[in-house]
């Protein structure tokens, strides 16, 4: 068994099996690993139900942890992706808001396991981090009236 040195470690309260599955067929260079089984009853479930998932998300190693109800996610983590064009932007948002999940604001949503995901098109932060400031705020302000980013918009507004 290969252990990595840093892994993602996210806890869940009974479904990481099918968070990772919904990651490994929604993003690319995603997949899962070992499925583990608790070797005895544990505070939140039996011996032999899954209590950790080894999955990829867009090449990254993680551990789904089926711990329970104990702990829930917030926005103070997030996945943010970086997406080429619109389509692949629409892509991924519709697809976690449509499988159970709900629009935030600014690009962000969540999943229906309550992960939070940025959906960041290239084109907005190279605007927002643009040395042209005037623009950049532009572009900056327009995001903020958003919730899926429109990249269109988003060009338009840092053109003036």
């Amino acid at each position: 068994m290969d252990i990595a040195k840093n892994i993602i470690c996210l806890w869940y309260d009974n479904d990481a099996e099918g968070a990772a599955r919904f990651y490994a067929e929604t993003f690319p260079n995603s997949s899962i690993g070992a499925i583990h089984r608790a070797p005895g009853d544990y505070p939140s479930g039996h011996e032999d139900d899954i209590i950790t998932v080894e999955f990829k998300v867009l090449g990254v190693a993680c551990l789904g942890l089926n711990g329970g109800p104990g702990f829930k996610h917030s926005e103070a983590f997030s996945f943010q992706v970086a997406t080429e064009d619109q389509e692949e932007t629409d892509r991924y948002w519709n697809a976690i808001v449509g499988n159970g999940g709900q629009e935030s604001e600014c690009g962000w949503c969540k999943d229906k396991w309550g992960i939070s995901w940025q959906i960041t098109p290239i084109a907005l932060t190279q605007a927002y981090t643009s040395p042209d400031r005037a623009a950049a705020k532009r572009a900056f302000d327009a995001m903020m009236t958003m919730r899926k980013i429109d990249i269109s918009a988003i060009e338009a507004a840092f053109r003036g």
